[in-house]
């Protein structure tokens, strides 16, 4: 059994800008935290806990700002180097290394900030049991979200027109999938005011009381958005599945002999009443960027399903084979 995917991989570009930016914010925050309260830090921060809630190590506070946001910088120029000579196959392993590195070293950061906190002398910073779990439970997170980002299906080339020949003994996978930059863009900006305000939380910067609520606010926003900004459509011998966010959830799923007919059509966000999930006089439109939806028109329905993908027109041919084939 073979399979064939079609649609259009993402960019290299876009991988770099990413790296780029999340470098920088992570060397950002690193640096940043032991200044943003160094007016409630002593002269010298307790850096090192050999164990117990004893320290035995402190640095003065401009090393303890700079020093693990070079060896961050350090770790993400190592990894970086080969970048545009590796295969594409490979790289999503240097997602997988930044990712809980960085992790830990702002959770160590936090929790090193913390424990100084309304000191006068680094022999008095006192660490936490939380401050110990922070940084790897932060690692353990992101390297959960990162393994299933990088794990992703990735489409290859365009099948030929003989994919919807249907050979006996052969699967068949139609794959596409389309983002709309601007909202990620607003759920990067979100996600990043909620990583600071709980960064900050977390270091006992503010009064909770008044930070919490943005916290929120912004972590529901980035959250909803980056679930709605991407959506992919996929084709296989299971019918249609059209699943939203970087995680595929949440989806909806058409059987072969659940789907009526099924074509490509070229939509515009003013026929359907804007950009996102909407609902007008044409159907239920999923509609991210202008131009070519793969629309299906359910059975037992008498309105349509649509959503905006490249290569819609081969979605449908293979679709409507898969549904010649199983009829309902």
């Amino acid at each position: 059994m073979t399979g064939k995917d079609t649609g259009a991989e993402p960019h290299g570009h876009t991988a770099r800008r990413w790296l780029v930016a999340s470098t920088a914010t992570v060397t950002a925050v690193l640096a940043g935290v032991p200044w943003a309260a160094h007016d409630r830090l002593p002269g010298r921060l307790a850096t090192h806990w050999s164990g117990g809630d004893t320290p035995d190590g402190s640095m003065p506070l401009w090393a303890a700002s700079l020093f693990p946001a070079g060896v961050w910088l350090l770790v993400a120029l190592a990894v970086s180097l080969r970048w545009r000579r590796s295969r594409p196959a490979a790289r999503p392993w240097r997602a997988m290394a930044l990712a809980p590195t960085g992790a830990v070293l702002v959770g160590a950061q936090v929790s090193v900030v913390r424990a100084n906190l309304d000191r006068a002398d680094w022999h008095e910073a006192r660490m936490s049991v939380l401050g110990v779990v922070l940084p790897m439970a932060l690692a353990a997170v992101a390297g959960a979200i990162t393994w299933r980002l990088t794990t992703l299906p990735t489409a290859a080339p365009a099948a030929t027109a003989r994919a919807l020949d249907l050979p006996e003994g052969e699967r068949l996978v139609w794959f596409s999938r389309t983002a709309n930059p601007a909202l990620r863009l607003l759920a990067a900006v979100a996600g990043l005011l909620a990583a600071a305000a709980l960064v900050t939380l977390a270091a006992g910067l503010v009064n909770p009381a008044g930070l919490w609520p943005v916290c929120a606010v912004c972590t529901v926003t980035a959250l909803t958005v980056t679930a709605f900004s991407s959506v992919q459509a996929k084709v296989s011998e299971a019918g249609l599945e059209v699943s939203f966010g970087p995680l595929g959830w949440p989806a909806r799923r058409w059987a072969p002999a659940a789907i009526e007919s099924a074509r490509a059509e070229r939509r515009l966000p003013s026929q359907v009443g804007g950009w996102g999930y909407r609902f007008s006089g044409l159907g239920t439109t999923v509609m991210l960027r202008a131009g070519d939806c793969l629309v299906i028109r359910p059975r037992g329905r008498r309105t349509d399903f649509a959503v905006s993908v490249d290569d819609a027109e081969r979605g449908a041919a293979l679709l409507n084979a898969l549904r010649t084939q199983r009829p309902g």
